[in-house]
C-alpha cells in the first residue's frame, strides 16, 4: 500500500503526505483555500446546499478519454481526489505572456451580467463549465438541473441561465481539449504507480482499497471502522460536527462496486454507483426511481453519493428508500464468509440500524423488472421542491387483477424511525376494489398506524394528514389509467 496521494492540479502531478495537520479527512475545499493561488472556492454552507465551493474533477473512463463532473468540494476527503485532475475557477481561462483570454462560459458571464456580489459565482461558473464540458446546446431544463445545488441571491438566475444558453454552443471545445492528451499522460502515469492506499497519523487511519477482496479483508479486521463511499453524509461529521473519525475504510476507488448488471428479469445496481449515474438508467428501466433522483439534493450531490451509501446510511428520510421497498429490491451484502441478500422491506430494524452485520459491506442492489401492469410511484413532500429533505415521501406499487386489488406495497418515509409500510392499509385494501371508499378506509388505519414526530420541518399533525392524502392521491393518479 501507499501511504501518498496524487492528483493532477495547474497542469501538473500533485503528491501529498499527511500529518496530524493535514489529515486525510482534509476536505478538497480546506486544502484549497489554504493555498494561496486557489481562493476562488468558498464556504457558504459546509454541506453540500450551497455550491459556492463547486470544482470540477476530470477523471479516465475505460476508453482513458477524460469525463467531468462538477462536486462540492466540502463533502470530498482528500484521497477521493487520487488518480484525477481538480480543476477549479483559476484554472479555465487561457493565458500567455500578453494576454489573458476568459473561457467562453465565464466570458458569457460578463456579457449577460450573470454576477453581482460575486461570492457565488465561481462555484456557478464550476458547474456551467460541466455543463459545457458534457452538452451542447442544453436545454432549459438541464440547465436549471445543473443549476439546482447553486444558490444565488442577487442576479435571480435568469442571467444565469441565458449566460449557460450563449456558451455551450461550442461542442465542449476550449483549452482542455488542446491540453487533453498531456493530462491524460500525466494520469496514466499516477495510475501506473496506483496502489491501495494506507494513510496512518498519530489521530487517524485511513484505507482506500482498490478491490473487493482487500476491503472485505479489512472490514473483517476494522468493524467498528467508518465505511466511506460517496461521503455527502459521513463528511457532515467532519465540517459540522468537527467530529475526529479515527478509522475509515474509504470504498471509492473499487470499480467492481461501480458496475450495473441487466437481465431479463433484474437490474443490478453497484452500491458505489453514483446516484446521477443510476438516475440515468432508470429513466427507462424504473421511473419511478428517476422521478426519485430527480428531486434528490443536486446534481453535484447525486454525482457523489451512492445509492449503497443511501441505503446504508438507514435515514428514515432517506430519499431512495420508499422507492426501493416499492420496488421490492433486495441488498446484497458481504463478508469474507460469504455473501447473502435481504429483501430491503426487512432491512432496517431501528433507527439508523439495519440487518447489516458489523463485517460485512453491501456490494449491490437489485431492482426485480415489474411486470408491465404493476404501477409504481414515487411522491416527496417538502419545503422546497430541490435541494431539500424530505417531509415526508412515500413509494407505492400496485398491481390490480381487474378492478381488484392483488398486490399493494405503501412504503413511508418519515413517518417512523425507519422507512416503513403501512402493512394494516396493505391488508385491508389486498383483495378489495380500488375503490374511493376502501382508500378512505385505509386513511384512516395509516393515521393509526404511524406516530410520526414533530421537528424542524414538520409537526406530527402535518404528516398524519400528508401521509393520508398521499395514499388518496395515489388512488386519483392510478384509478382511470389502463390495466
Amino acid at each position: 500500500m501507499q501511504s501518498t496521494i496524487s492528483f493532477v492540479l495547474d497542469g501538473k502531478i500533485q503528491t501529498l503526505c499527511f500529518n496530524d495537520e493535514l489529515k486525510p479527512t482534509t476536505t478538497v475545499l480546506n486544502y484549497l483555500r489554504s493555498s494561496p493561488i486557489h481562493k476562488g472556492v468558498k464556504e457558504g454552507c459546509a454541506e453540500g446546499d450551497c455550491g459556492a465551493c463547486t470544482i470540477v474533477i476530470g477523471e479516465l473512463n475505460s476508453a482513458n478519454k477524460i469525463e467531468y463532473k462538477a462536486l462540492d468540494s466540502c463533502l470530498v476527503f482528500l484521497p477521493m481526489i487520487h488518480g484525477k485532475q481538480l480543476i477549479t475557477v483559476e484554472n479555465l481561462s487561457a493565458k500567455n505572456s500578453s494576454a489573458e483570454t476568459l473561457h467562453p462560459v465565464q466570458k458569457a458571464m460578463v456579457e449577460c451580467n450573470g454576477s453581482q456580489c460575486g461570492y457565488c459565482t465561481p462555484g456557478i461558473v464550476m458547474s456551467l463549465f460541466s455543463l459545457y464540458k458534457n452538452e451542447k446546446n442544453p436545454t432549459k431544463e438541464s440547465i436549471e438541473d445543473t443549476l439546482t445545488g447553486n444558490l444565488c441571491r442577487c442576479t435571480g438566475y435568469k442571467p444565469i441561465i441565458e449566460s449557460a444558453v450563449k456558451a455551450c454552443i461550442h461542442d465542449g471545445l476550449d483549452k482542455f481539449t488542446t491540453n487533453e492528451k498531456q493530462i491524460v499522460e500525466l494520469l496514466l502515469q499516477i495510475k501506473k504507480q496506483d496502489e491501495s492506499i494506507e494513510i496512518t497519523t498519530s489521530e487517524q487511519k485511513y484505507f482506500q482499497p482498490k478491490t473487493k477482496t482487500e476491503a472485505l479483508q479489512l472490514r473483517n479486521k476494522m468493524q467498528n471502522s467508518v465505511l466511506l463511499s460517496g461521503s455527502t453524509d459521513v463528511a457532515l461529521r467532519v465540517t459540522k460536527q468537527h467530529e475526529l473519525l479515527e478509522e475509515i475504510i474509504d470504498l471509492s476507488a473499487i470499480e467492481e462496486f461501480k458496475k450495473c448488471t441487466k437481465t431479463d428479469s433484474v437490474i443490478n445496481f453497484g452500491a458505489g454507483m453514483n446516484l446521477e449515474e443510476v438516475k440515468k438508467i432508470s429513466e427507462k428501466e424504473f421511473p419511478a426511481l428517476y422521478e426519485t433522483l430527480v428531486v434528490f439534493g443536486s446534481k453535484q450531490i447525486r454525482s457523489l453519493a451512492t445509492l449503497g451509501g443511501n441505503v446504508g446510511s438507514g435515514s428514515p428520510i432517506g430519499d431512495t428508500l420508499p422507492t426501493l421497498m416499492a420496488y421490492n429490491a433486495e441488498i446484497k451484502l458481504q463478508s469474507v464468509d460469504g455473501e447473502r441478500k435481504i429483501n430491503i422491506n426487512n432491512y432496517f430494524i431501528a433507527y439508523r440500524k439495519t440487518e447489516r452485520q458489523p463485517q460485512e459491506i453491501i456490494t449491490a442492489i437489485s431492482v426485480p423488472r415489474p411486470s408491465s401492469k404493476t404501477i409504481v410511484k414515487f411522491y416527496k413532500i417538502s419545503k422546497r421542491k430541490d435541494l431539500d429533505i424530505s417531509t415526508v415521501s412515500a413509494g407505492f406499487c400496485l398491481l390490480l387483477n381487474n378492478k381488484s386489488v392483488e398486490t399493494i406495497i405503501l412504503a413511508y418515509g418519515g413517518m417512523a424511525a425507519i422507512t416503513k409500510r403501512a402493512l394494516k392499509a396493505e391488508q385491508f385494501l389486498t383483495g378489495k376494489n380500488w375503490e374511493r371508499k376502501n382508500i378512505e378506509q385505509a386513511m384512516e388505519l395509516i393515521a393509526k398506524e404511524f406516530t410520526p414526530i414533530s421537528d424542524a420541518r414538520s409537526g406530527a399533525e402535518f404528516r398524519t394528514i400528508a401521509s393520508k392524502n398521499l395514499l388518496l392521491k395515489f388512488w386519483s393518479e392510478t384509478k382511470t389509467e389502463r390495466r
